[in-house]
């Protein structure tokens, strides 16, 4: 996974019931784009996340 800083990244919830969590990656940690990122979340939460299978990186 690659990203850069201002993509969203979209993390697919995996309970029945749950949003799935959108965010703009503020800053990259890892060399070459990889992770981790940290994401600020549009509930206004920032974290830093190290994304699994159910994450998916959308380009600006």
């Amino acid at each position: 996974m690659k990203a850069a800083v201002g993509d969203r990244l979209l993390v697919h919830a995996n309970t029945v019931g749950e949003r799935d969590r959108i965010g703009v990656i503020m800053e990259v940690q890892g060399s070459n784009g990889g992770p981790p990122y940290m994401v600020r979340f549009d509930d206004g939460h920032n974290r830093l996340v190290f994304p699994g299978p159910d994450a998916v990186v959308v380009p600006k």
